[in-house]
């Protein structure tokens, strides 16, 4: 196959841990033609979704990891195979990319994840959908709401709809004395939504990732866990990454969700689950394909490379 990886920087990968470079790796081994452009690369011409791409090979260098051939203005049409990896934030340009993504697909192109499914499934938003699996959960603009929610649940997490790495998340009790500036600068008055959750004590434990493809869950997760005095599990924070095996609650959760994946087109989802709670559904770049295969002997890059070769042939 001729696959296409819209990614970030290649320049900018970090090998020794990057799920993308790992996905790369894998498909190179089995003889696929592997092929890399970034957002700044895409465009329409003629009415054509093009990309300025470019065919790359794996040295197996860990710092200087790969050659490059000269880009060539390809269409998205003409790969097997389009695996969006484009890391968050959703800006307006994400989204821009995802309108001109799905406008390949009508032209043929077959992109993983879908992107009208990037657009519909918000990391956040995304657990309203399943809400027999989350903690109590309120999404407000108002901090009277927020307080009222703090006041009943005693203790909640407060995070931005567009956060990742665990960026802007405060943790709030009802005597907090920072409570009200927290909550104005946090809402800018009343004019930005957020979510607000029940603080969930299980987080000592890890904040889990658990990873779902073809709509089927790997079978260990990667517990990230808070370093000492901080309230975010995420590896970004701070947290260091424990593989485990599934718990029967992670596994009910995954595979209750996994037919409505497959149905919307995400091919990749990334869990987020604290205790025995959903918190978040990742799908524009999930991660921890590496820690959970060097850690649990599972190879994660293998079953997603499965996934994609048996949907293309599935759409063949």
């Amino acid at each position: 196959m001729r696959i296409a990886f819209f990614a970030d920087p290649l320049d900018r990968f970090k090998t020794y841990k990057d799920s993308t470079y790992a996905m790369m790796r894998e498909a190179a081994r089995r003889g696929h033609a592997i092929h890399a452009f970034e957002q700044r690369h895409l465009r329409v011409s003629e009415g054509r979704v093009l990309a300025d791409a470019r065919r790359i090979a794996l040295t197996g260098d860990a710092h200087d990891w790969y050659r490059a051939e000269p880009a060539e203005a390809t269409a998205l049409a003409d790969f097997d195979a389009v695996v969006m990896r484009k890391d968050p934030p959703f800006d307006s340009e994400y989204l821009y990319a995802t309108h001109l993504l799905e406008h390949a697909e009508r032209q043929g192109a077959r992109v993983f994840n879908r992107p009208q499914a990037l657009r519909d499934y918000n990391e956040k938003l995304a657990i309203l959908r399943f809400a027999d699996y989350t903690t109590p959960t309120l999404v407000s603009s108002q901090p009277a709401d927020i307080r009222a929610f703090l006041a009943e649940q005693r203790d909640v997490i407060l995070k931005p709809l567009d956060g990742m790495g665990g960026m802007g998340i405060f943790r709030l009790k009802p005597d907090d004395p920072n409570l009200g500036s927290i909550l104005e600068s946090q809402t800018r008055d009343g004019t930005v939504t957020l979510m607000a959750q029940r603080y969930l004590p299980e987080i000592l434990d890890g904040d889990k990732r658990v990873l779902v493809i073809g709509g089927k869950p790997v079978d260990w997760c990667l517990a990230r866990i808070p370093m000492a005095g901080e309230t975010r599990g995420n590896l970004a924070a701070g947290g260091t990454g424990v593989a485990r095996p599934l718990s029967a609650r992670d596994r009910e959760i995954a595979e209750a969700l996994g037919p409505t994946f497959v149905r919307d087109g995400l091919l990749l989802v990334g869990l987020d689950v604290i205790g025995d709670c959903l918190t978040e559904v990742n799908v524009t770049s999930p991660t921890c394909f590496q820690e959970i295969s060097a850690q649990s002997g599972i190879d994660v890059a293998a079953l997603f490379v499965d996934a994609l070769e048996a949907a293309v042939g599935a759409a063949a």
